[in-house]
């Protein structure tokens, strides 16, 4: 049977597991906000953000006099359990709450304030020796301290991200290498373009994911800028003098990342441009991931009726009634993954416009949204590598055929045989079926021999 204890707030008294770490106002929370299902502690990136935040907050109240030895040390202790990951399953606020933060805020204060009091050698809830509010929460409001989480918990997970990306765009490189030598047709409009390289494409999705790291970079830098000891809206009230500039210094040489205190705390405050500029570089990632993840679908239609130029790995079974039918399942999730992340985006900016005055109250919801597109497109990109791009093949005489087939190559004649002769051969061949070669031979438009070398498709490959 539970046993439980009781603890009092503004509200009233709250029973509380009594083997729980945290307190009333996560009890409270637990209740009130049954949303999307998905806690806090299902991101350890965040509650480890939260502890270091904790963490740097309690060396710097130290610092400047206002947290004495005997609570620096139990709650430096607390915050380090909770930064390693020990607490995760006692973070069980929503990730969509009422509070603009307040109860992720007060979360963290209940753990850490009771894992202190049992290393002090007390009973949890027992206040008076350590408290949330009065020496975890010191100097701090939810207002600087839970931005501020968020902030570090997307920097640290924007490296993972960028990981992530980087392993798939190796992947997709060493394709490119592997087809160096399988001739294809290039397409523009879904029409038959001019000759190129299977790897040449392949290369193309490299390049242009690679593009995405400077991008995801230098979005996320302008999370380093932080709002600690701007308390309530940015006046400093309740912080001491230089608590804003020591606490950014702390945290900065805690985690390695090169936090700095906003030039101005109460513009700061309610400021969330950088949660937008960053989903938007999120989404921009996402279209072009979704953009590459078409075109293996398109390239690898068929087999027998669709382009077939290349083999995806089969994945599963692809229908209940079509016996053999094998989809590309790998593309079609990662796709979806994609117009999620740019769902996402468009609530961060709802969001975001949405502060008013001195506060933006809608930033747990900016807060899930980032959080979610980072983590769901890690999944997505590691599944597409894994299960899809590392497996490729390519179907070598499919895309050769297709090139000796194709109007497509008349389009090398043109500095040879000029403009009008090229459309003439290419609409005879269209209306005749006649392959190009054997019509400018008929027309004696070019010698075998001048022709052979203008149509060779590796000559019609410049880089």
């Amino acid at each position: 049977m539970t046993k439980f204890r009781t603890e009092s707030d503004l509200i009233g008294d709250l029973q509380v597991p009594a083997d729980a770490y945290y307190g009333v106002q996560t009890q409270r929370a637990i209740e009130n906000f049954r949303i999307t299902g998905t806690k806090m502690g299902d991101y350890p990136a965040f509650v480890k953000a939260i502890g270091y935040v904790k963490l740097a907050a309690a060396q710097t109240n130290h610092a400047l006099g206002l947290l004495p030895d005997t609570l620096l040390k139990p709650i430096s202790e607390a915050c380090k359990e909770v930064i390693a990951g020990k607490f995760d399953s006692q973070f069980l606020v929503d990730m969509i709450q009422g509070g603009a933060g307040t109860s992720v805020n007060m979360n963290a204060n209940e753990v850490i304030a009771n894992r202190a009091l049992e290393l002090m050698g007390y009973e949890k809830g027992d206040y008076l020796h350590c408290s949330p509010n009065d020496h975890v929460n010191q100097s701090q409001s939810t207002n600087d301290a839970y931005p501020t989480t968020v902030k570090l918990a997307v920097i640290m997970m924007n490296k993972t991200l960028i990981e992530k990306l980087q392993l798939l765009i190796k992947a997709f490189r060493k394709k490119g290498q592997e087809f160096a030598d399988v001739i294809k047709m290039g397409r523009t409009q879904l029409q038959d373009a001019v000759p190129m390289t299977l790897g040449q494409e392949f290369e193309a999705f490299a390049a242009n994911l690679e593009e995405e790291i400077a991008r995801l970079q230098s979005n996320a830098n302008l999370f380093l800028e932080i709002n600690m000891g701007g308390t309530a809206i940015g006046t400093g009230l309740n912080a001491p003098k230089g608590y804003a500039k020591l606490c950014a210094e702390n945290l900065a040489k805690l985690t390695g990342d090169a936090f700095v205190t906003a030039a101005n705390l109460v513009e700061a405050t309610p400021d969330t441009g950088s949660y937008v500029i960053y989903s938007s570089a999120l989404k921009r990632m996402a279209v072009k991931l979704s953009k590459i993840c078409n075109d293996l679908r398109l390239l690898s239609s068929g087999p027998r009726a669709g382009l077939n130029e290349i083999n995806l790995p089969a994945m599963q079974p692809g229908s209940s009634i079509m016996p053999g039918k094998v989809n590309p399942v790998i593309p079609e999730v990662v796709n979806q993954v994609c117009y999620k992340v740019i769902g996402n985006d468009l609530t961060v900016t709802f969001a975001a416009e949405a502060g008013q005055l001195q506060l933006n109250v809608m930033e747990p919801v900016l807060c899930q949204s980032i959080i979610e597109s980072i983590v769901f497109l890690e999944r997505a990109i590691d599944t597409l590598r894994t299960k899809c791009v590392e497996g490729i093949t390519a179907n070598r005489e499919v895309c050769l055929n297709m090139v000796k087939n194709s109007i497509g190559i008349v389009t090398a004649l043109n500095p040879h045989i000029g403009y009008k002769n090229s459309t003439k051969i290419a609409k005879e061949a269209l209306q005749t079926g006649k392959s190009v070669y054997d019509l400018v031979l008929a027309h004696g438009l070019l010698s075998k021999e001048k022709l052979d070398e203008v149509l060779d498709p590796k000559n019609m490959l410049h880089n």
